[in-house]
């Protein structure tokens, strides 16, 4: 079964940081997309950050660019997504997904129907 759990959620200041993890299991995949998503309620989720192992480049949504960094451990299955200069237009639940096998890719973001299993999300919440 595969599963992905995040977890580094929590209350910020504008301004400031945060690392959010994701530990992907259950799969014995060497290609696969990885991506975090955002949450607000009310609103469509939508794409933050994807990357495709075997490939150089990682996909960001135009308003994380230059403030969030996704880093990949292959060797753990571990994505980490690390915030920076933080503003109240982040607070959302984020949410780590992934799409397993040769034909993934990160090319529906910022939409999420490539994505094929979903954790449950860590919400984050940055104050004014």
């Amino acid at each position: 079964e595969v599963q992905l759990v995040e977890s580094g959620g929590g209350l910020v200041q504008t301004g400031g940081s945060l690392k959010l993890s994701c530990e992907a299991s259950g799969f014995t995949d060497d290609e696969y997309a990885i991506a975090w998503f955002r949450q607000v309620p009310g609103k469509e989720r939508e794409g933050v950050s994807c990357f495709r192992t075997g490939e150089d480049t990682t996909w960001y949504a135009e308003s994380v660019k230059g403030r969030f960094t996704l880093s990949h451990d292959i060797a753990d299955k571990a994505v980490y997504l690390l915030m920076n200069d933080l503003k109240p237009a982040d607070t959302a639940t984020y949410v780590c997904a992934v799409e397993l096998g040769i034909k993934s890719d990160c090319l529906s973001m910022p939409y999420d129907y490539g994505m094929q299993y979903w954790g449950k999300g860590t919400p984050v919440t940055v104050s004014s």
